[in-house]
């Protein structure tokens, strides 16, 4: 027997008598076991068929598929955060290569934005999406979630209500004030809508839970156990302010000019975003949501995704 498979056949046998297994019946059973083809391996077959429009217009089809998309990006990211919140021994290096790969998924997702902002036509988004309410994109939990694994959990509580809590408060208090609930208030009478009632009953506890979860192991905390001289890493340092401007910046105002494109021209159009007040709730700069504020200076602060919405959105009629 060649020795290369002499030697692996030993490691599988120390592998599996540890767990108290006959490695010779694992053989044999492969002798039975089918090949893994890429459709079965993929579950293409079933991927292919969770599309299911409510209605006949064709848009609604491209619709499904990118939001789709945007959340298997979504699980990508909590997958990366997961590891980071669990690692034992956290290093300058584990953490930079992990940013950088989130930063890379939220740098595909904003580029590919496009499909949504110039690959729909206007007349059929409007009419497929009157179908799909009170259903919205603010409803993505897996958002919240990376939110929640990004930062100390009073950076996302609502700006006007910041400064009444400290880092040590309690989560469940500032959670009454979590930031997003201000873009799914009715415009008129300041109540919430249909859209925020259904997805707090179904997310709330969980969202409330992982905040309790993460307090010291989210990313910044994760940052701040490191030995002070990693810590001033430059390079690590931009990847931390590269994720910022990525999740707050980048991401919501991708969508801010989508909505500017297909709903400005009209205004009862709000109601095509489930009641979701995009106009004050995707600006940063009404939000100020700044995950890491420690790493901006001042006027980075104030001006937080100002150039963004002159370079890209200004221009929008």
């Amino acid at each position: 027997m060649d020795s290369t498979i002499q030697k692996l056949i030993e490691k599988l046998e120390i592998k599996y008598k540890s767990m108290g297994q006959d490695l010779a019946s694992y053989l044999e059973g492969r002798l039975y076991e089918n090949y893994v083809p890429y459709w079965d391996y993929v579950h293409l077959d079933t991927l292919l068929t969770l599309q299911k429009p409510k209605t006949d217009i064709p848009d609604e089809n491209i619709f499904i598929m990118y939001h789709q998309i945007t959340e298997l990006y979504f699980k990508m990211i909590l997958h990366e955060m997961k590891q980071m919140a669990e690692e034992t021994s956290i290093s300058k290096s584990y953490l930079l290569e992990k940013i950088r790969r989130i930063n890379r998924y939220f740098i595909i997702l904003t580029d590919s934005f496009t499909v949504m902002s110039e690959g729909m036509n206007q007349k059929q988004f409007l009419e497929f999406r009157m179908a799909l309410l009170p259903a919205s994109g603010f409803q993505s939990a897996q958002y919240r979630m990376i939110e929640i694994a990004s930062t100390d959990f009073i950076n996302l509580v609502d700006k006007d209500h910041r400064n009444q809590f400290d880092r040590s408060a309690d989560i469940e208090d500032m959670y009454r004030f979590i930031y997003w609930q201000a873009g799914a208030t009715v415009l008129a009478t300041g109540e919430k809508t249909l859209t925020l009632k259904q997805f707090e009953l179904k997310y709330n506890a969980e969202l409330i839970q992982m905040a309790v979860d993460y307090k010291n192991s989210n990313i910044w905390s994760r940052y701040k156990q490191l030995p002070k001289e990693d810590q001033q890493d430059e390079s690590l340092i931009q990847a931390l302010k590269n994720l910022d401007l990525n999740v707050n910046v980048n991401w919501p105002l991708a969508h801010y000019k989508t909505a500017v494109v297909y709903l400005q021209r009209n205004p009862v159009d709000i109601a095509a975003t489930g009641g979701t007040n995009w106009q004050k709730y995707l600006p940063p700069r009404f939000q100020k949501r700044i995950f890491y504020p420690e790493l901006w200076n001042n006027q980075e602060i104030e001006e937080w995704g100002k150039s963004w919405v002159k370079q890209h959105v200004s221009d929008v009629k």
